[in-house]
């Protein structure tokens, strides 16, 4: 059995699990105004369980394979150094960026609608380290300057 093709495979549950996500975001609006006007709180409910949907489709997009290229947008930041630095960085300080807020929502914050919400920015971000991973592997594998033909 190749390990290899079957984590690659395994990576397409990215897809679904970003649609499910795109409808939890939606889904309070989806009920209709009525519904928010009587509970507020299914618009929080929602948001957090579409972080939690959008970490865990991150973590699958980590599994495909890092040799193969996805469109000419991504060859064209990968294989500039500049471009590849710079969005690795700002990868890095967005990963920094949820894991701080979610860590202080979730310690700072009593019980209620804030700390629903951080623990689904902790798994964004904890799933974003899987995805930095993976631009990693991309970004060195496919950058021109130490990789020339």
């Amino acid at each position: 059995m190749n390990f290899k093709l079957a984590f690659h495979y395994l990576s397409y549950l990215q897809y679904p699990l970003m649609l499910s996500a795109l409808y939890c975001a939606f889904s309070p609006y989806l009920a209709g105004f009525a519904a928010l006007k009587a509970n507020p709180s299914l618009i929080f409910e929602g948001l957090n369980t579409a972080l939690i949907f959008m970490g865990l489709g991150l973590s699958f997009s980590s599994l495909q394979d890092t040799s193969k290229m996805q469109n000419k947008f991504s060859q064209n930041i990968w294989q500039n150094p500049a471009k590849g630095k710079l969005v690795i960085g700002l990868m890095c300080v967005m990963i920094l960026l949820f894991l701080l807020m979610g860590l202080a929502g979730y310690f700072f914050s009593n019980q209620g609608i804030l700390k629903d919400l951080s623990v689904g920015t902790i798994v964004l971000a904890l799933g974003m380290f899987g995805f930095l991973k993976g631009a990693l592997e991309i970004f060195e594998q496919h950058r021109l300057d130490k990789n020339s033909l």
